[in-house]
């Protein structure tokens, strides 16, 4: 096969979990079990997807982003990472008890990947150019998941890639034999990525974790459980890297406020909430 030709994808896919509309993006009613039954059948069936893992700033950040919006609307699951969009699931009818945060569901498949699936990993991202970060995230994942097969690793650069450099990637990745590819960039670029590199990988799922990369190598302190469950990550972040997220937070917190505040007003009057598969 052509390694930079698309990748020809197997009818019926797999099927999904219903999605909610939470300020214009369709968020998977899902669990962390479905969702790991999910990723399960994609990799038995050999089809293929990808999964983006959706907060507060990537809601928002995709209204102002075209091609961010256009990542979300063609994944297989958009799933809720943030607690403020369990709770605005909630207040629209889902009785969701828990978010799916992209740490603890990497370190979830990855145990799942050790002790019983044996599936092969790719991690793709963290740090700029920073094979050294990368090292220390597929040794934390080595040591705490004993048996694990990470069978490739790469650091990219982060802009967009050449058409020359995205046939080499595609050509790692697929000569790997991977069946999970971790993409590490942040939001937009690891959505970006999924949309412009599905077509060319046989491997069945791409998932974009973001910051986890960071968390789970021990490079970065993750918020204590008591901050996650009060929705109050972001502000432990924001004190640990100020002049990195201010503006971000400052941006997107009071306009999703505001926005979901609108869409709850018209769901109660009558409006429809769950979204067509999309």
């Amino acid at each position: 096969m052509r390694q930079d030709s698309p990748v020809q994808s197997p009818p019926d896919p797999i099927s999904r979990p219903a999605a909610v509309d939470v300020v214009g993006v369709p968020v998977s009613v899902t669990d962390y079990e479905r969702t790991l039954r999910w990723i399960d059948a994609m990799v038995a069936e050999r089809q293929r997807g990808y999964v983006c893992v959706c907060n507060v700033h990537t809601v928002m950040c995709s209204q102002e982003d075209p091609e961010l919006r256009a990542a979300l609307m063609s994944s297989s699951l958009n799933v809720p990472d943030g607690q403020p969009l369990v709770w605005a699931m909630n207040a629209l009818g889902e009785p969701l008890r828990d978010r799916v945060y992209g740490p603890e569901l990497m370190a979830r498949t990855c145990a799942r990947a050790a002790a019983v699936t044996g599936h092969r990993m790719y991690l793709y991202g963290g740090r700029e150019r920073d094979q050294a970060a990368l090292a220390r995230l597929e040794e934390s994942l080595r040591r705490r998941f004993p048996g694990i097969n990470i069978v490739g690793t790469h650091a990219p650069v982060f802009r967009p890639l050449t058409e020359a450099e995205r046939a080499a990637v595609a050509k790692d990745i697929n000569e790997s034999e991977a069946d999970v590819v971790w993409v590490g960039l942040g939001v937009p670029r690891q959505e970006k990525w999924m949309l412009a590199l599905r077509p060319y990988l046989e491997a069945p799922v791409l998932i974009g974790v973001g910051a986890a990369f960071d968390f789970l190598a021990g490079l970065v302190p993750q918020a204590p459980p008591q901050l996650q469950k009060a929705g109050l990550e972001w502000a432990y972040r924001l004190a640990q890297e100020p002049r990195r997220l201010w503006r971000r937070y400052l941006r997107y917190n009071p306009r999703f406020v505001a926005a979901f505040a609108r869409q709850l007003a018209a769901h109660r009057a009558g409006g429809p909430s769950r979204t067509p598969d999309h």
